[in-house]
């Protein structure tokens, strides 16, 4: 199947709301505004949305009509150390501790940017935490299966772009440590959120990622796809 196309438009928007997003979150680390009571509507600090596009049954369908279904494939010489992360944003911020301010609520950072303190629900279990230190920052779809999906004959800059997307795909999400952990580098074949309330928008956003990165899809992987995608 042919490389799938990247729409002009929404590459445009999603590169000027992640502008925004960081744009905005240093401003308050500044103390220049107040983020205080503003809600992801507001597109100031955008909540971990961006799968909301493809939660659609239909579009997630479509997307996974449109990726290339192949035997998985596990070249060896795999390290985590060949997708870089947590890559800086912007001055002190690094790609965490962006994301923990993204999608908590009420987050306040000290002087090197580390949330001091804040709410943050882990929508793949249903917990709630006080204490940023609770807390992965998760890899919709993990470093290693995105190794064996095709990520290793990327470059290393490609790989790095990857491991920190926070504009291009809804792979980055703030979760509790124990869920994160017990996830591992499964697929959905083989691991779900515990939360079946958000079956759907995962199979959605691990879609979606899988797309927009050009990465294949195993034949058990697709099945256990498509059977979520059926009951939503």
């Amino acid at each position: 199947m042919p490389k799938k196309p990247s729409p002009r438009g929404a590459s445009l928007a999603a590169t000027a709301v992640g502008v925004l997003a960081v744009a905005a979150f240093v401003l308050y680390q500044l103390g220049v505004i107040d983020l205080e009571g503003l809600d992801a509507s507001g597109g100031d600090v955008p909540s971990n949305d961006a799968a909301a596009s493809a939660s659609d049954t239909d579009q997630a369908s479509a997307w996974l009509d449109e990726v290339r279904i192949e035997d998985e494939n596990d070249p060896p010489g795999y390290d985590r150390a060949m997708f870089p992360h947590w890559s800086t944003v912007e001055g002190g911020c690094n790609t965490r501790e962006t994301v923990l301010a993204r999608d908590g609520q009420d987050v306040e950072a000290d002087d090197e940017c580390r949330a001091v303190s804040g709410t943050w629900n882990s929508v793949y279990d249903g917990e709630s935490f006080t204490d940023s230190g609770d807390l992965d920052i998760d890899h919709m779809v993990p470093l290693k299966e995105g190794w064996r999906s095709g990520a290793h004959a990327w470059s290393t800059e490609q790989r790095e772009r990857f491991a920190n997307d926070l504009e291009r795909s809804p792979q980055l999400w703030a979760v509790s440590a124990s869920s994160n952990r017990s996830k591992g580098d499964s697929d959905p074949s083989d691991w779900m959120p515990p939360s079946e309330d958000f079956h759907c928008e995962y199979v959605a956003a691990w879609i979606e990622v899988k797309h927009e990165w050009d990465l294949t899809v195993d034949p058990d992987e697709e099945t256990a796809l498509r059977e979520v995608l059926a009951g939503c």
